[in-house]
C-alpha cells in the first residue's frame, strides 16, 4: 500500500493533483488507515498512468472520465474508444490549423513593425488589434 505522497511521486504528480483527481471522480478515494493515512494500491498507480497518458494525448478530464468508464464497462468495445480518439485527433488538428493562422498573422504584424523607435500611438501591431491600419 502506498501513501498519497509515495503514489504522487511514482506517478510524477503532486498530492494536490491526486486529491483533485479524487474530487473529479477519476480516482476512487481510498480508505484510510487506522492512523488516518490514505492508502493506495497498485491499481491506483496504473490508473494514474492511464490518466497522465491520456492527458498527454490532449484528452480533457471529462473525456478521460468517459474513457475510464468505457474501460470498465463489459459491453464496451474498442470501436467506441477509437471513435473518441478520432474525434480528439480532429479537434487537435483544427487547433493546430488555427494556431498556424495565428502565427502567420503575428509574423505579418511583426514584419510591419520594423521601426522600433516609432511612437506607441503609431504601432502597427496595436493598430491592427484596434482594427485601424497604420
Amino acid at each position: 500500500m502506498l501513501t498519497i505522497g509515495k503514489l504522487a511521486a511514482r506517478a510524477h504528480v503532486t498530492p494536490d493533483t491526486l486529491r483533485y483527481y479524487e474530487r473529479e471522480g477519476l480516482i476512487e478515494p481510498p480508505e484510510k488507515s487506522a492512523a488516518g493515512y490514505r492508502l493506495y494500491g497498485d491499481d491506483d498507480v496504473v490508473r494514474l498512468h492511464f490518466i497522465r497518458q491520456a492527458q498527454d494525448c490532449g484528452f480533457t478530464l471529462a473525456e478521460i472520465r468517459t474513457l475510464l468508464s468505457l474501460r470498465s464497462r463489459e459491453a464496451a468495445c474498442c470501436g467506441e474508444v477509437r471513435a473518441l480518439a478520432v474525434a480528439k485527433n480532429r479537434q487537435l488538428a483544427a487547433r493546430i490549423k488555427a494556431m498556424r493562422a495565428m502565427t502567420r498573422t503575428l509574423d505579418r504584424l511583426i514584419a510591419a513593425c520594423d521601426d522600433t523607435g516609432r511612437p506607441i500611438d503609431r504601432c502597427p501591431i496595436l493598430s491592427a488589434f484596434n482594427g485601424t491600419p497604420r
